[in-house]
């Protein structure tokens, strides 16, 4: 099975729902060999917490330390126009969380801070692509796609070659959700891509922190809201450190009913 779902995925670049209707249709695509890592659904090393998904990944292509998708996460994600609060607040809070893999979607603004400022001083980061990992997008963040390989790890369910297509970036969000033992949302507006790794850390049970803003400020305004419905509000770094927080099923129940 592993050959055929590998196949499926170079013939239709990772697409889940094509993948997803080939197996059902016994389809058997020629499968050459490829040098990237890949790990799949049927595959005993697939990381469990993956398993948790409606949609789970029916292959992931990886470079560095698979194993790092195993250990305790904290997801850190926020606005690609970051300012320099939320980058200040993503800095402290990494150095926090020195004994967590920190995981994140390699965007400009607070992932790519995340990713950084875990490299210096975490156990570990994760990065998901939403394109083949031979095709580093942002070009900014090509720096991250050549480090994080040395000894922390790079995800994609896209297969190489695959282009940067627009669709992939909000569907990547549940893999973020889905490897994060909480979500720490650094900066949001509204109608963000932000707010649907919220929406995915809600359906796994996920704890949701969010960094507060003055009032009226457009650039939190995702964060106030979140936090206005029951979401954990994040007044200082040592808050992650002390365990869970009080996310009440309640406060999941009204967060939830949020449309994003």
């Amino acid at each position: 099975m592993q050959k055929q779902i590998l196949g499926l995925a170079l013939k239709y670049q990772g697409e889940w729902e094509k993948i997803t209707l080939g197996l059902k249709q016994g389809e058997k695509p020629p499968c050459p060999a490829i040098s990237e890592k890949y790990v799949t659904w049927a595959d005993a090393q697939y990381p469990a917490l993956f398993r948790q998904l409606r949609y789970p990944p029916w292959i992931l292509f990886y470079r560095g330390n698979l194993s790092l998708a195993d250990l305790p996460a904290t997801g850190i994600v926020g606005s690609r126009k970051a300012c320099r609060y939320g980058l200040t607040m993503t800095e402290r809070c990494c150095a926090a969380l020195k004994d967590e893999v920190i995981v994140s979607g390699l965007a400009l603004g607070i992932d790519g801070a995340a990713h950084r400022a875990a490299l210096r001083m975490c156990r570990g980061t994760i990065g998901i692509a939403g394109c083949g990992l031979d095709r580093p997008y942002p070009a900014y963040n090509r720096d991250l796609y050549e480090e994080l390989p040395k000894a922390n790890l790079l995800l994609s369910e896209y297969p190489p070659h695959t282009p940067p297509l627009k669709h992939h970036f909000p569907w990547r969000n549940r893999l973020i959700a889905a490897l994060s033992d909480r979500i720490v949302v650094m900066q949001a507006g509204f109608h963000s891509g932000t707010m649907l790794t919220v929406s995915e850390a809600l359906e796994l049970n996920r704890e949701v922190w969010c960094l507060p803003y003055p009032a009226m400020n457009k650039e939190g305004e995702g964060c106030n809201l979140l936090i206005s419905q029951g979401a954990e509000i994040l007044l200082e770094p040592a808050q992650l450190t002390r365990g869970p927080g009080q996310w009440t099923q309640a406060c999941k129940n009204r967060v939830k009913s949020m449309k994003f």
